[in-house]
């Protein structure tokens, strides 16, 4: 499966992990949680719902309803509801549990982002140090260049590298906040809004004082360095 195709299958699986949906108002919510500028079209999104269907990872209310692709002419749209089966509820329970190199690139690493309310706090660990640690690579790269850049290009070419570079700086920052809170253990149980009130020992409610993780650079789950 490509790296694309899984991050599709993985928020697909994760957004009917919240609640059962039909084709088109999930296709909203991915368009939500992906981005706009990755904004799905059917023929993306159904071939992935047919496969999932097949392997057993969804299922089909409705299935014999035939569907017709909504036009400016027939404003038709799927009547099927797709929800997910116990295979599908495993598998994403195991992509969830995934904090390998994968998880700290650009595309995979703002889906599991989206989804750390219901990840394991040693998952979450493992996949912000491995995104820090995979932008400081970036980094190092993207400042040799920009030394090369300043004898090589112009001012406009130079000043497009430096801001890229400055994108990454920001991340790196945000990541280093994010790693120190979860080390404080501020963010409380996998589930919990970080930003919520936590419980103290005798039950009252306690302010959190973690980083709202809907800040810069991660305005929108999903957006990459180089797209911001």
């Amino acid at each position: 499966m490509g790296r694309r195709s899984g991050v599709l299958e993985f928020a697909v699986l994760g957004l009917l992990h919240d609640a059962p949906m039909h084709g088109y108002e999930l296709r909203k919510r991915l368009n939500i949680l992906l981005g706009t500028f990755r904004a799905l079209s059917y023929g993306t999104l159904y071939p992935c719902l047919k496969n999932l269907v097949a392997q057993g990872f969804l299922v089909e209310d409705n299935p014999d309803v035939e569907y017709v692709p909504a036009t400016a002419l027939n404003g038709k749209r799927s009547k099927i509801v797709y929800r997910l089966s116990a295979e599908g509820k495993q598998r994403f329970e195991e992509l969830l549990a995934d904090s390998g190199p994968d998880a700290w690139e650009d595309e995979h690493f703002g889906v599991h982002f989206a989804f750390f309310g219901q990840t394991d706090r040693a998952v979450r660990m493992r996949v912000l140090e491995g995104r820090r640690s995979r932008l400081e690579e970036r980094l190092e790269r993207m400042r040799s260049s920009l030394a090369r850049a300043r004898e090589r290009f112009d001012d406009y070419t130079v000043e497009l590298q430096r801001h890229g570079l400055e994108s990454v700086e920001r991340e790196v920052r945000w990541l280093n906040e994010l790693i120190e809170t979860e080390r404080s253990n501020r963010t409380g149980r996998a589930g919990t809004d970080a930003a919520g009130p936590h419980k103290t020992s005798d039950g009252r409610g306690q302010e959190g004082g973690s980083q709202d993780p809907s800040g810069p650079p991660y305005d929108r789950p999903g957006r990459s360095a180089q797209e911001r």
